[in-house]
């Protein structure tokens, strides 16, 4: 597998236009313009303490900069939804979500077009109000595994596009570098894996960073945890029958006291996704019968109640599976649009299915053959505001 480009950062900082998806208008001088970003993956939720939140994309044209991420949360306790997306940053490279295990989310923005920086904000009540935080002075990686929080400090880390993790004490106006790509292959756990690139940050409780990439060694999970100052391999064994693949860390979050991962094993025809689960901050592992691909890649990824995980291919599949022990399972064919696939309780899952600036909610309970649409959310796009 190839190393993963890194992303040029633009050295210039642009000023911001409030309203959702507004661009920096023009600096003197010359100013490079960043990357562009919100790939598709990007599309995810995730379940805190406060609810479930999910990330789509709305509009119109990428190539027309008409593309706008949006933020929706449901409530604990609640099946309805709710826009909640931060005012007054541009979004069109996509949003970042990370939780502390609290009732806090903390966004990250990715650049795009005039924006060279990651200007980050948090909610401590559901998404009614958000304050701004220090921002990180670069690019964010374009996997929906860029920030993680650690639970009981709130301490940030971030994933660059560049390849370097870095960290953050809450008010986040102060970041050091933990490790470079280039620096975690050059130890014994990172010359083992043959780290190709970095994919995911995480912690482990009681605060442990971690660290998902791309091995080039096959059978090789790229799972690494630091303690002491020096990195070890955390990864899961890889079964038998795929130990001539090379493994990617497509997914590594923390879901309530573990942690949990979704593996992609080969290339091509022959990939399969693994989901893992580990109670014990990496030291041992479950994992799930192999997911065949069949030339698909992965659309959306999300980690749900007890490690639930549900994916939608570029294929237009959906996949659940509910937890250690169990298998996937192929859901029902999702509707057209869907964007985003939740997890929620007791098997149940919420398709967001996307129609220009129409979002619609598709329910599926336990069992089910067919979904039934229970909510339409009808978006203000500011189209041609980001040109």
């Amino acid at each position: 597998m190839k190393a993963r480009p890194a992303a040029a950062l633009a050295l210039a900082a642009a000023t911001l236009l409030a309203g959702c998806g507004s661009a920096a208008p023009a600096v003197s001088g010359p100013a490079a313009e960043a990357p562009p970003g919100g790939a598709p993956f990007l599309a995810t939720s995730l379940t805190t303490a406060a609810g479930t939140w999910a990330v789509v994309v709305m509009g119109g044209s990428v190539a027309a900069e008409n593309n706008f991420w949006q933020l929706f949360v449901r409530p604990a306790g609640s099946s309805i939804w709710k826009l909640v997306t931060p005012p007054g940053t541009a979004d069109n490279g996509g949003l970042v979500l990370a939780g502390d295990g609290t009732q806090s989310l903390i966004t990250g923005f990715r650049p795009s077009q005039y924006l060279t920086y990651t200007p980050l904000t948090l909610t401590r009540d559901d998404g009614q109000a958000w304050s701004s935080a220090g921002p990180l002075d670069a690019a964010l990686a374009d996997v929906p595994d860029a920030l993680a929080a650690a639970p009981g400090t709130a301490t940030l880390l971030a994933l660059t596009a560049g390849g370097t993790a870095v960290l953050a004490a809450p008010g986040y106006t102060s970041w050091t570098t933990l490790t470079t790509q280039r620096s975690l292959a050059a130890t014994p756990a990172g010359r083992r894996c043959g780290l190709e690139d970095l994919t995911a940050a995480a912690f482990a409780p009681p605060g442990t960073p971690l660290l998902g990439g791309t091995c080039d060694r096959p059978g090789t999970a790229g799972i690494f945890a630091r303690t002491g100052g020096t990195w070890y391999a955390a990864g899961p064994a890889i079964p038998a029958a795929l130990a001539g693949q090379d493994i990617a860390v497509s997914r590594l979050t923390q879901t309530g006291p573990g942690l949990a991962a979704l593996l992609t094993a080969g290339i091509g025809p022959a990939a399969t996704l693994l989901a893992a689960w580990s109670a014990d901050g990496g030291g041992h592992w479950t994992l799930s019968p192999p997911l065949p691909l069949h030339g698909a890649a992965l659309a959306s990824a999300s980690f749900g109640p007890g490690g639930t995980a549900a994916v939608v291919t570029t294929a237009h599949h959906g996949e659940i599976i509910a937890s250690t022990g169990s298998s996937w399972q192929l859901l029902p064919p999702l509707p057209a649009g869907t964007g985003t696939l939740t997890p929620g309780p007791d098997g149940t899952a919420d398709a967001l299915a996307v129609n220009g600036g129409t979002l619609a909610i598709w329910h599926l309970i336990a069992g089910a053959t067919q979904w039934t649409r229970t909510q339409v959310i009808n978006v203000p796009i500011q189209y041609g505001s980001s040109g």
